[in-house]
Protein backbone atom coordinates (compact mmCIF):
# COMPACT_ATOMS: atom_id res chain seq x y z
CA UNK A 1 0.00 0.00 0.00
CA UNK A 2 1.50 3.75 -1.09
CA UNK A 3 1.86 5.92 1.98
CA UNK A 4 -0.68 8.49 1.53
CA UNK A 5 0.27 12.18 2.46
CA UNK A 6 -0.37 13.53 5.96
CA UNK A 7 -3.05 16.67 6.18
CA UNK A 8 -2.55 17.64 9.59
CA UNK A 9 1.15 19.76 10.59
CA UNK A 10 0.39 17.64 14.23
CA UNK A 11 -1.58 14.47 14.29
CA UNK A 12 -1.21 12.82 10.75
CA UNK A 13 -4.97 12.31 9.66
CA UNK A 14 -6.00 12.23 6.39
CA UNK A 15 -9.75 12.60 4.70
CA UNK A 16 -11.31 11.11 2.12
CA UNK A 17 -12.15 13.52 -0.81
CA UNK A 18 -15.73 12.53 -0.22
CA UNK A 19 -15.89 12.74 3.70
CA UNK A 20 -13.55 16.26 3.54
CA UNK A 21 -16.66 17.49 0.96
CA UNK A 22 -19.28 16.03 3.63
CA UNK A 23 -17.66 17.93 6.38
CA UNK A 24 -17.65 21.27 4.49
CA UNK A 25 -21.33 21.61 4.02
CA UNK A 26 -22.09 20.07 7.26
CA UNK A 27 -23.43 16.65 5.85
CA UNK A 28 -24.49 14.04 8.09
CA UNK A 29 -21.54 11.13 8.01
CA UNK A 30 -21.18 7.65 9.32
CA UNK A 31 -18.18 6.21 10.62
CA UNK A 32 -17.59 2.58 10.02
CA UNK A 33 -14.57 0.20 11.65
CA UNK A 34 -12.30 -1.91 9.57
CA UNK A 35 -11.69 -4.64 12.19
CA UNK A 36 -14.55 -6.88 10.37
CA UNK A 37 -12.43 -6.13 6.78
CA UNK A 38 -8.96 -7.15 8.03
CA UNK A 39 -9.89 -10.04 10.57
CA UNK A 40 -13.58 -10.48 9.59
CA UNK A 41 -13.84 -12.22 6.70
CA UNK A 42 -11.17 -12.94 3.84
CA UNK A 43 -10.72 -11.31 0.54
CA UNK A 44 -13.05 -10.65 -2.07
CA UNK A 45 -16.23 -11.18 0.56
CA UNK A 46 -14.73 -8.44 2.67
CA UNK A 47 -13.83 -5.92 0.16
CA UNK A 48 -18.09 -6.69 -1.34
CA UNK A 49 -19.37 -6.40 2.26
CA UNK A 50 -17.27 -2.79 2.42
CA UNK A 51 -18.64 -1.43 -0.59
CA UNK A 52 -22.30 -2.95 -0.11
CA UNK A 53 -22.04 -1.08 3.37
CA UNK A 54 -20.77 2.22 2.39
CA UNK A 55 -23.23 2.11 -0.68
CA UNK A 56 -26.25 1.68 2.25
CA UNK A 57 -24.99 4.62 3.80
CA UNK A 58 -25.04 7.10 1.18
CA UNK A 59 -28.40 5.74 -0.27
CA UNK A 60 -29.97 6.80 3.12
CA UNK A 61 -28.61 10.09 2.43
CA UNK A 62 -25.50 10.15 4.84
CA UNK A 63 -21.68 9.83 4.18
CA UNK A 64 -19.60 6.49 5.24
CA UNK A 65 -16.32 7.11 7.06
CA UNK A 66 -14.68 3.84 6.84
CA UNK A 67 -11.80 4.75 9.61
CA UNK A 68 -8.27 2.77 9.38
CA UNK A 69 -4.80 3.61 10.55
CA UNK A 70 -2.34 3.03 7.20
CA UNK A 71 1.33 2.97 7.38
CA UNK A 72 0.95 5.61 10.71
CA UNK A 73 -1.42 7.90 9.16
CA UNK A 74 -5.23 8.10 10.97
CA UNK A 75 -7.54 7.40 7.95
CA UNK A 76 -10.84 9.75 8.21
CA UNK A 77 -12.83 7.69 5.01
CA UNK A 78 -11.02 5.63 2.71
CA UNK A 79 -10.49 6.52 -1.12
CA UNK A 80 -11.75 3.20 -3.50
CA UNK A 81 -8.08 1.90 -4.19
CA UNK A 82 -7.19 2.34 -0.69
CA UNK A 83 -10.16 0.18 0.58
CA UNK A 84 -9.66 -2.36 -1.74
CA UNK A 85 -5.58 -2.52 -0.64
CA UNK A 86 -6.70 -3.03 3.16
CA UNK A 87 -8.80 -6.01 2.35
CA UNK A 88 -5.67 -7.28 0.86
CA UNK A 89 -3.60 -7.02 3.33
CA UNK A 90 -2.30 -9.46 5.89
CA UNK A 91 -1.01 -8.88 9.05
CA UNK A 92 -2.95 -5.64 9.73
CA UNK A 93 -2.93 -4.85 13.44
CA UNK A 94 -6.47 -4.90 15.33
CA UNK A 95 -6.28 -1.35 17.03
CA UNK A 96 -8.06 -0.59 20.01
CA UNK A 97 -7.45 2.33 22.65
CA UNK A 98 -4.14 1.01 24.13
CA UNK A 99 -2.47 0.30 20.88
CA UNK A 100 -4.23 3.38 18.48
CA UNK A 101 -1.16 5.64 19.44
CA UNK A 102 1.46 3.26 18.71
CA UNK A 103 0.18 2.28 15.18
CA UNK A 104 0.05 6.29 14.53
CA UNK A 105 3.65 6.56 15.95
CA UNK A 106 4.96 3.57 14.54
CA UNK A 107 3.54 3.85 11.59
CA UNK A 108 2.01 0.74 11.55
CA UNK A 109 -1.29 -0.45 9.54
CA UNK A 110 -4.05 -1.36 11.72
CA UNK A 111 -7.77 -2.27 11.63
CA UNK A 112 -9.63 -0.06 13.94
CA UNK A 113 -11.90 -1.69 16.78
CA UNK A 114 -15.08 -0.81 18.18
CA UNK A 115 -13.54 1.82 20.90
CA UNK A 116 -10.27 2.86 18.38
CA UNK A 117 -13.04 3.92 15.84
CA UNK A 118 -14.92 5.71 18.31
CA UNK A 119 -11.99 7.34 19.22
CA UNK A 120 -11.10 8.77 15.56
CA UNK A 121 -14.81 9.39 14.91
CA UNK A 122 -14.95 12.01 17.99
CA UNK A 123 -11.81 13.49 17.31
CA UNK A 124 -13.15 13.99 13.30
CA UNK A 125 -17.07 14.99 14.32
CA UNK A 126 -18.72 12.19 13.34
CA UNK A 127 -21.11 11.26 15.33
CA UNK A 128 -22.88 8.23 14.70
CA UNK A 129 -21.35 4.97 14.31
CA UNK A 130 -22.50 1.49 12.61
CA UNK A 131 -20.91 -1.87 13.57
CA UNK A 132 -21.88 -5.41 13.67
CA UNK A 133 -21.69 -5.87 17.88
CA UNK A 134 -20.05 -4.50 20.49
CA UNK A 135 -17.38 -6.50 22.52
CA UNK A 136 -17.76 -6.73 26.16
CA UNK A 137 -17.94 -8.97 29.43
CA UNK A 138 -16.57 -12.63 28.22
CA UNK A 139 -17.40 -15.61 29.53
CA UNK A 140 -15.65 -16.67 32.85
CA UNK A 141 -14.18 -12.93 33.42
CA UNK A 142 -14.74 -13.52 36.75
CA UNK A 143 -10.88 -15.68 36.53
CA UNK A 144 -9.94 -14.17 33.20
CA UNK A 145 -10.58 -10.49 33.62
CA UNK A 146 -11.34 -10.41 29.91
CA UNK A 147 -12.92 -7.47 29.41
CA UNK A 148 -13.56 -5.36 26.16
CA UNK A 149 -11.97 -1.92 26.18
CA UNK A 150 -15.13 -1.08 23.91
CA UNK A 151 -17.02 -0.99 27.33
CA UNK A 152 -14.98 2.00 28.39
CA UNK A 153 -15.46 4.20 25.18
CA UNK A 154 -18.68 4.10 25.57
CA UNK A 155 -18.81 5.80 29.12
CA UNK A 156 -16.41 8.45 27.64
CA UNK A 157 -16.62 8.97 24.00
CA UNK A 158 -19.37 11.03 22.65
CA UNK A 159 -20.48 8.87 19.87
CA UNK A 160 -23.52 6.87 19.17
CA UNK A 161 -22.93 3.07 18.28
CA UNK A 162 -25.45 1.29 16.35
CA UNK A 163 -24.50 -2.36 16.54
CA UNK A 164 -26.85 -5.92 16.73
CA UNK A 165 -25.85 -6.47 20.23
CA UNK A 166 -23.17 -7.70 22.05
CA UNK A 167 -21.65 -11.03 20.47
CA UNK A 168 -23.39 -14.00 21.58
CA UNK A 169 -20.12 -15.60 22.18
CA UNK A 170 -20.16 -12.48 25.46
CA UNK A 171 -21.75 -13.08 28.95
CA UNK A 172 -24.48 -10.84 28.17
CA UNK A 173 -25.86 -10.06 31.53
CA UNK A 174 -22.75 -8.90 32.84
CA UNK A 175 -21.92 -7.16 29.78
CA UNK A 176 -25.54 -5.11 30.48
CA UNK A 177 -24.59 -4.53 33.95
CA UNK A 178 -21.03 -3.39 33.46
CA UNK A 179 -22.98 -0.82 30.90
CA UNK A 180 -25.39 0.50 33.72
CA UNK A 181 -22.78 1.35 36.00
CA UNK A 182 -20.73 3.23 33.64
CA UNK A 183 -23.85 4.91 32.51
CA UNK A 184 -24.41 4.24 29.05
CA UNK A 185 -27.59 4.08 27.84
CA UNK A 186 -28.56 1.24 26.07
CA UNK A 187 -31.66 1.71 23.34
CA UNK A 188 -33.13 -1.42 21.78
CA UNK A 189 -34.55 -0.37 18.11
CA UNK A 190 -38.11 -0.92 18.10
CA UNK A 191 -38.15 -3.92 20.28
CA UNK A 192 -38.73 -4.49 23.82
CA UNK A 193 -36.00 -7.66 23.84
CA UNK A 194 -32.43 -6.78 23.59
CA UNK A 195 -30.67 -9.08 20.81
CA UNK A 196 -27.61 -11.18 20.98
CA UNK A 197 -25.82 -10.36 17.70
CA UNK A 198 -26.80 -13.74 15.13
CA UNK A 199 -30.05 -13.98 17.44
CA UNK A 200 -32.85 -10.95 17.39
CA UNK A 201 -33.51 -11.75 21.54
CA UNK A 202 -30.87 -12.55 24.33
CA UNK A 203 -33.59 -13.54 26.75
CA UNK A 204 -33.23 -10.30 28.52
CA UNK A 205 -35.18 -7.25 28.10
CA UNK A 206 -33.87 -4.15 27.22
CA UNK A 207 -32.86 -0.94 29.28
CA UNK A 208 -34.80 1.39 27.14
CA UNK A 209 -36.69 1.02 23.72
CA UNK A 210 -37.37 3.76 21.00
CA UNK A 211 -39.19 3.16 17.55
CA UNK A 212 -38.08 5.88 15.34
CA UNK A 213 -34.61 7.49 14.13
CA UNK A 214 -35.77 10.78 14.65
CA UNK A 215 -36.60 9.76 18.58
CA UNK A 216 -32.82 8.46 18.88
CA UNK A 217 -31.85 11.62 17.68
CA UNK A 218 -34.02 13.60 19.67
CA UNK A 219 -32.58 11.66 22.97
CA UNK A 220 -29.09 12.38 22.14
CA UNK A 221 -29.60 16.13 21.43
CA UNK A 222 -31.65 15.97 25.29
CA UNK A 223 -28.33 14.53 27.07
CA UNK A 224 -26.41 16.75 24.93
CA UNK A 225 -28.54 20.18 26.52
CA UNK A 226 -28.21 18.20 29.99
CA UNK A 227 -24.50 18.60 29.67
CA UNK A 228 -24.28 14.25 30.05
CA UNK A 229 -21.06 13.06 28.36
CA UNK A 230 -19.92 9.40 27.11
CA UNK A 231 -21.38 7.67 23.99
CA UNK A 232 -25.25 5.87 23.36
CA UNK A 233 -25.71 2.27 22.42
CA UNK A 234 -28.54 1.03 19.88
CA UNK A 235 -29.13 -2.42 19.60
CA UNK A 236 -30.87 -2.96 16.55
CA UNK A 237 -32.00 -6.84 15.99
CA UNK A 238 -31.17 -8.91 12.91
CA UNK A 239 -33.74 -8.69 10.27
CA UNK A 240 -35.94 -12.02 11.10
CA UNK A 241 -35.50 -13.69 7.85
CA UNK A 242 -31.72 -13.65 8.24
CA UNK A 243 -31.20 -14.68 11.96
CA UNK A 244 -30.13 -18.03 13.82
CA UNK A 245 -32.33 -18.45 16.77
CA UNK A 246 -30.72 -18.31 20.08
CA UNK A 247 -31.50 -21.47 21.37
CA UNK A 248 -29.47 -22.79 18.35
CA UNK A 249 -26.82 -20.18 18.07
CA UNK A 250 -26.13 -21.13 22.12
CA UNK A 251 -25.32 -24.70 20.43
CA UNK A 252 -22.74 -23.47 18.46
CA UNK A 253 -21.08 -21.19 20.97
CA UNK A 254 -20.49 -23.93 23.83
CA UNK A 255 -18.75 -25.92 20.98
CA UNK A 256 -16.41 -23.18 19.57
CA UNK A 257 -15.71 -22.16 23.65
CA UNK A 258 -14.43 -25.52 24.13
CA UNK A 259 -12.39 -25.73 21.15
CA UNK A 260 -10.84 -22.35 22.13
CA UNK A 261 -10.21 -23.61 25.45
CA UNK A 262 -8.97 -26.76 24.41
CA UNK A 263 -6.22 -24.61 21.75
CA UNK A 264 -5.50 -22.34 24.56
CA UNK A 265 -6.62 -19.44 22.91
CA UNK A 266 -6.37 -16.07 25.22
CA UNK A 267 -6.11 -12.52 24.71
CA UNK A 268 -7.54 -10.67 21.66
CA UNK A 269 -7.22 -13.64 19.25
CA UNK A 270 -10.25 -15.01 21.21
CA UNK A 271 -13.33 -13.32 19.49
CA UNK A 272 -11.67 -14.27 15.96
CA UNK A 273 -10.96 -17.52 16.96
CA UNK A 274 -14.57 -18.11 17.80
CA UNK A 275 -15.97 -16.69 14.89
CA UNK A 276 -14.11 -18.34 12.76
CA UNK A 277 -15.08 -21.53 14.58
CA UNK A 278 -18.68 -20.72 14.32
CA UNK A 279 -18.43 -19.75 10.58
CA UNK A 280 -17.14 -23.65 10.08
CA UNK A 281 -19.40 -25.06 12.44
CA UNK A 282 -22.18 -23.59 10.93
CA UNK A 283 -20.90 -24.00 6.95
CA UNK A 284 -21.22 -20.39 6.93
CA UNK A 285 -24.42 -19.53 7.74
CA UNK A 286 -23.18 -17.13 10.98
CA UNK A 287 -20.97 -15.10 8.27
CA UNK A 288 -24.78 -14.67 6.32
CA UNK A 289 -26.63 -13.55 9.66
CA UNK A 290 -23.34 -11.27 9.72
CA UNK A 291 -23.53 -9.63 6.52
CA UNK A 292 -26.81 -8.58 7.30
CA UNK A 293 -27.01 -7.42 10.64
CA UNK A 294 -24.09 -4.73 9.67
CA UNK A 295 -26.32 -3.77 6.42
CA UNK A 296 -29.21 -3.35 8.69
CA UNK A 297 -27.03 -1.45 11.12
CA UNK A 298 -25.40 0.73 8.36
CA UNK A 299 -29.17 1.97 7.57
CA UNK A 300 -30.24 2.32 11.17
CA UNK A 301 -27.01 4.85 11.64
CA UNK A 302 -27.49 6.81 8.06
CA UNK A 303 -31.21 7.31 9.14
CA UNK A 304 -30.19 8.63 12.83
CA UNK A 305 -27.17 10.79 11.27
CA UNK A 306 -29.58 12.28 9.06
CA UNK A 307 -31.66 12.81 11.87
CA UNK A 308 -29.50 14.33 13.97
CA UNK A 309 -28.41 16.71 11.04
CA UNK A 310 -32.09 18.04 11.10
Amino acid sequence: MTKPKPISPLLPIAYSKEVAAAKLRGAPLVALESTIITHGMPYPGNIEMARSVEAIIRQEGAVPATIAVIHGVLHIGLEPAELEALAKTSGAMKVSRADLAFAIAERRTGATTVAATMIAAARAGIKVFATGGIGGVHRGAEESFDISADLEELARTDVIVVCAGAKAILDIPKTLEVLETRGVPVVTYDSAEFPAFWSRSSGLPSPLTLNSPAAIANFQTTREQLGIDGGMLIANPVPEADEIPREEMEIYIERALDSAERDEIAGKAVTPYLLSTIFDITDGRSLKTNISLVENNARLAAEIAVALAE
